[in-house]
């Protein structure tokens, strides 16, 4: 075994496991301060990557997610209109078999039966959410236009309102103010909401299919979110259990290696008795 003063490679080795062994305590140290595996890309180039990827998928279901809860809210505003405009409808039917009765007040009927198609009218007109109309215009002339939510990654149309199911300006004006407040009492009376009725029927049907659909993709997107959540879980978060005993291995290692540095060091000191 040689002896050299100015080059101890003993010492350098050791110094350099000491090293080592304190950059690995850092990391876990790190770790467990963060709860982050990956704190920096050169963790886990590939991991990092994936993980970004994935967490970018999940905002955009989570936005896609909350347009689907306003797209409920739009249907059930409008189908919370749509019944009580059936039910109105509904009395107007039994206030026009009443007057069949002759010792009812066939001008009182006809008076009932137009404040009726007047608050159907004002419901028409009035139902709104944000200031945007979901059964008619502000006049309750004409029905407006289908609104379109972005739902999992497609565009979707909420057209109950339009011609095909609420009967557009049919509905708005035929038992509103516009056909019955300037009518005799026989003909409010006889009038036929049978038109009016299945209308009604047919966009709370609608309502019915649309509300389904968006259930189905609430249904898949929540899964979906809870799914990519686990994994960006797995990639980025830090097992703190295991960190904790690399830190605590990394400890105990630095305190020994600091030990051996401190001894291989000293290790030249030998030489000196060569020259006693």
């Amino acid at each position: 075994m040689s002896f050299s003063v100015n080059t101890n490679l003993g010492a350098l080795e050791a110094y350099n496991a000491l090293a080592k062994v304190n950059a690995g305590t850092q990391k876990a140290q790190l770790r467990l301060a963060t709860m982050k595996r990956i704190n920096s890309v050169a963790d886990d180039t590939s991991g990092y990557t994936v993980g970004k990827q994935i967490e970018a998928q999940t905002l955009q279901q989570k936005a896609q997610l909350n347009n689907i809860s306003s797209a409920k809210n739009y249907l059930s505003t409008a189908e919370s209109a749509l019944q009580q405009i059936t039910d109105k409808l509904n009395q107007i039917v039994g206030k026009q078999i009443d007057a069949a009765d002759p010792l009812k007040s066939s001008a009182s009927i006809a008076k009932d039966i137009r404040t009726l198609a007047s608050e159907i009218s004002s419901i028409l007109a009035n139902t709104n959410i944000n200031g945007a109309q979901l059964l008619a215009s502000t006049d309750g002339s004409t029905a407006v236009s289908s609104p379109t939510f972005n739902v999992s990654g497609a565009s979707f149309t909420v057209d109950f309102a339009s011609a095909s199911y609420l009967g557009s300006s049919t509905l708005a004006t035929a038992v509103g103010t516009t056909n019955l407040q300037s009518t005799g009492d026989a003909q409010v009376i006889a009038f036929d909401t049978t038109t009016v009725a299945a209308n009604v029927r047919s966009a709370l049907g609608r309502i019915g299919n649309l509300t389904q659909t968006l259930d189905s993709r609430a249904e898949y997107l929540t899964a979906a979110i809870a799914n990519n959540t686990a994994t960006i879980s797995n990639i980025f978060d830090a097992d703190m259990a295991a960190e904790q005993l690399n830190a605590t291995k990394g400890q105990i290692g630095g305190q020994i290696a600091t030990a051996m540095l401190s001894q291989m060091n000293s290790a030249p000191q030998q030489l000196l008795s060569l020259f006693r």
